[in-house]
């Protein structure tokens, strides 16, 4: 369930807020209004709360950033959210090259870097003592950490996605590059929540030293994600439709009766609800049980079941040997319940439907899925929740 707030729109992207971000509102207003108290209570809790909404303007114009650079490459930007720590730009797709990835990863500091430079030269024009002189210098200075600190060199920060693009050009393998990207993010993430660890035992800074781990946490967290959806797209990638289809149909008669047909297999309680007809050695095409519903019954002992067959050529298929990821983009697209497998013979070789393909990535990937829930998602026709192997799949092929 979308538990995130909308709050509007900017150049067509939707904007959303993370519930958690009012906790660091309230904490940056806190520590700018104290910080400001100088200048009296009103003005100081105002020019607080200014430089909090402030701070959060700054973040979203970076994630601005990444969202155009992207768009400028006909990638879709779903939305921006703004959240505990900072904001993301949730881009649907990667980039089609190194250079590309570069250029969107980059976007965002590049930003935040202008906007240190433009608050540095407003600093000139600002009376030199002052509420608003000292509000501006210290915009600039905040784009300047916001930018420096995305620099850093490892997922999910802005510099892991450029170390991403480097490691993608010299290796020639965009997986290899991201799994390289998040170690180092995974490697910073765990120095940053020993470093909290360290401040809170030795300066008894605890607020700071918890702040310090939080990131930490964040970082670990969203690398190992960037990590394990990785895995994912390989594994997509690496299996083909004959890796996951299962034979669970049954091959009927083409030229029994209707009425032959429904007694022989539709009384059957453990009957799949997938047919086949064949005639002559050759396979006719797939039976739809709810076709053989639209004929009359007073019909059914004069009619064959060639009479409701769907051709082969008519119903959707894939080869054997094309890739997971392809067979997730057809069932996604034209939204099928499942799809017929066919052998380099034009033969039937096989079904896939969503359960199957979640069952085989669960052996591959040693997923904790259980049979009912595989059972659920064949009935439903829907993958769980966390598991969007639908965009997984795009982002693969793309």
């Amino acid at each position: 369930m979308q538990s995130n707030w909308r709050i509007g729109s900017l150049l067509g992207i939707p904007l959303f807020l993370d519930p958690l971000w009012f906790v660091i509102l309230g904490l940056a207003t806190l520590n700018f209004g104290i910080a400001y108290q100088e200048w009296g209570t009103a003005i100081g809790w105002s020019a607080g709360m200014a430089m909090a909404l402030l701070l959060f303007g700054s973040v979203l114009l970076h994630e601005l950033g990444h969202s155009l650079a992207a768009r400028s490459q006909g990638i879709r930007v779903n939305s921006i959210t703004l959240f505990m720590f900072g904001g993301v730009a949730a881009i649907e797709e990667e980039s089609k090259t190194p250079g590309k990835a570069f250029q969107v990863a980059i976007a965002g500091p590049l930003v935040s870097i202008a906007l240190f430079l433009l608050f540095s030269l407003a600093t000139n024009i600002t009376p030199e003592s002052g509420p608003l002189s000292t509000m501006v210098t210290d915009l600039a200075r905040i784009n300047l950490v916001v930018a420096l600190f995305n620099l850093i060199p490892g997922l999910p920060l802005d510099g892991g996605q450029v170390l991403k693009a480097a490691l993608w050009k010299i290796s020639g393998n965009r997986f290899q590059a991201v799994h390289w990207a998040a170690k180092s993010g995974q490697i910073l993430g765990y120095s940053a929540i020993a470093l909290g660890l360290a401040v809170d035992f030795f300066t008894r800074e605890l607020i700071t030293g918890l702040w310090i781990a939080l990131i930490g946490w964040f970082a670990v967290r969203n690398a190992n994600s960037y990590d394990r959806v990785t895995t994912l797209q390989e594994t997509l990638l690496k299996l083909v439709a004959s890796d996951v289809m299962t034979r669970d149909f049954r091959v009927v008669d083409a030229d029994q009766t209707l009425r032959a047909f429904a007694d022989s297999y539709l009384l059957d309680s453990n009957a799949p609800s997938i047919y086949f007809a064949v005639s002559d050695g050759r396979y006719r095409g797939m039976v739809s049980i709810d076709d053989l519903r639209l004929v009359e019954r007073s019909e059914w002992e004069n009619r064959t079941v060639q009479s409701i067959v769907h051709p082969l050529a008519e119903i959707p298929s894939v080869t054997e040997s094309i890739s997971l990821a392809e067979v997730i983009n057809k069932l996604e697209n034209e939204q099928l319940p499942r799809i017929t497998v066919l052998s380099p013979a034009g033969t039937v070789a096989g079904v896939i439907d969503r359960g199957d393909i979640v069952r085989e990535l669960a052996q591959k990937l040693s997923l904790r899925i259980t049979d009912e829930e595989i059972k659920r998602i064949k009935e439903e026709g829907s993958y769980p929740p966390g598991l969007q192997l639908g965009a997984i799949a795009k982002s693969a092929t793309n």
